[in-house]
Parts: structure tokens; sequence; C-alpha cells
């Protein structure tokens, strides 16, 4: 017999994921997947300003018909896993604390940093800016500055960005004598990981395994990567062909897109060393 844990468990999935999620203060969920594949996602541009003219039959500039672009985001990552309990190991009456216990652990130590890995690749991937240069701590202050006025001169609201640093570089800022914290905000941290503000841009320090190779710290406004996820369907099979004991099987459906126009609302500085080497 197959038990579908999908809305047993859903409540506790999602609040499980939005929880150890590094990446959700990154992303938006602003576009609709329910039952589809993909999204298309139109651009209009603007008009130029003209002079007023007080003559003629076209006083307010020739008009132009405006063009449009569209983005196809098409939902790629596909995945799934499986293991089994095996009933010596568990008795009856703990089975299903067992299973919702896997499946937690599964989200937590394999799919939550998969999905977290990808969407930074991603990011990195589509960013409006990379640099490259050298942190150390006389210039991770004014590294991170330069990365802020940046997104500012892209017209980018810093309300809404996030800083994602490598330890190295929360090291370097923290001893860096230009910087000064804003305080302990203990009673203020919402956000998985945080551990303070840098100029009021939150700042979460994220293992070096889930950047990309050579990144030292990425600033991203939330409205540049849409990331669907479909956490569509968890089952235990209870006593299948060939397993005393219980089949547990999930899978996830993801993907993140950066929006074309958007893609300068993401600052990426690399470590020059790793872009020299073609890491």
């Amino acid at each position: 017999m197959a038990i579908n844990y999908a809305s047993k468990y859903a409540q506790k999935i999602d609040e499980k994921f939005a929880r150890e999620s590094m990446t959700s203060p990154a992303v938006n969920n602003d576009y609709d997947f329910v039952g589809v594949k993909t999204v298309n996602v139109y651009s209009v541009p603007t008009a130029p300003m003209n002079d007023y003219s007080v003559t003629g039959t076209s006083r307010y500039g020739t008009p132009e018909e405006l063009d449009n672009t569209v983005q196809e985001l098409t939902m790629s990552m596909d995945r799934s896993f499986t293991f089994t309990i095996d009933r010596g190991t568990y008795n009856d009456t703990q089975m299903s604390n067992a299973a919702g216990a896997a499946l937690q652990r599964q989200l937590r130590e394999v799919v939550v940093p998969e999905i977290d890995k990808y969407r930074f690749g991603k990011i990195v991937e589509g960013a409006g800016t990379t640099v490259t240069g050298t942190i150390t701590k006389t210039t991770a202050y004014d590294a991170f500055l330069t990365g802020a006025s940046e997104l500012i001169e892209n017209n980018v609201p810093l309300t809404g960005c996030t800083a994602f640093v490598s330890s190295n570089f929360y090291k370097n800022i923290k001893e860096d004598s230009s910087f000064i914290r804003n305080g302990d905000m203990s009673q203020d941290i919402l956000i998985k990981g945080q551990v303070g503000t840098i100029d009021g841009i939150p700042v979460i320090v994220v293992p070096k395994s889930y950047f990309p190779e050579g990144v030292e710290f990425i600033i991203t406004n939330q409205a540049a990567t849409t990331a669907p996820v479909k956490l569509s369907e968890y089952k235990i099979h209870d006593n299948p062909p060939g397993i005393n004991g219980w089949l547990v099987e999930g899978r996830v459906y993801y993907d993140a897109f950066v929006l074309d126009n958007k893609k300068d609302a993401i600052y990426v500085f690399k470590n020059a060393a790793a872009a020299s080497t073609g890491e």
C-alpha cells in the first residue's frame, strides 16, 4: 500500500524549506508556474523624451512603435530521491515518525543544499556586473561599498537587497579597520544565517562549497531572480515487493531564472587568482 505524504507533510516541508534555505531572500516567486512548464516574460522598452514644439503636426516628436522582447523561462530541474527503511530497524508504531524524520533530513541535508547551490550558480551566471580582485582585511569594506554603489548607479533599490559572502570575505571585513558593524541584530534576524548588516544590507555567510569557484560575495536584489519550486510528491510504500519494510520516494521540481531586465540588480565579486586560472 502506498501512503502519499505530500498532503500530510506539505506544511512542514514548506516551513522547513523556507527556514533552512540560504537563498530564500535572494529569489522571488512572482511568476506562476503552477500547471505549466514554461512562462514567457515580456519586456516593453520606454520612449525617449523630446523638446515640445509649438508648431507643426508632430509637436510631441516623431512617434515610433514600442517593440517588446520576450524571455522564455522553461523549468528543467526535475529531481528525485529514494531509500528504504527496513522493518527490523523501526517498529510499527515508530514508522510514521521515522518516515517524517527521514523526509525532513533529506530536505535539510540534500534537497535544500542542492537547490541553493543551483540558485547561486544561476545568479552568478546571470549577473549584470562581475568584477575580479583580491580581498584583504584592508580592502574588504571598500570592495563591498563599490558593489553597493554600482547597484545604486543602476537604479537598483538597496531595500530588498541581500549580500551573500564567503567565510573568507566575512573574516576579512570583520578585521577591516574602516568597517563599523551596525550592532547586534539578534532580535531582528529573520533570515536564516544572517549575521548582521553592512550599511543596512543584510549579510549571510555562505559555505564556500555553495558558491561557484572563486566567488567572494554577491549582492543581489530579490526582484532579479525568480525561482519556482514544485515539491511535487512524497510517498511511503508499505512492504513493496522484495522489501520487508518501507520504500520512500520523493520528487522535487525546481529552477531559477535571472530576468533579463533586472540582471543589473546583481553584483558579483570573484577572486582574481581563481579567475586567472580559469576555474
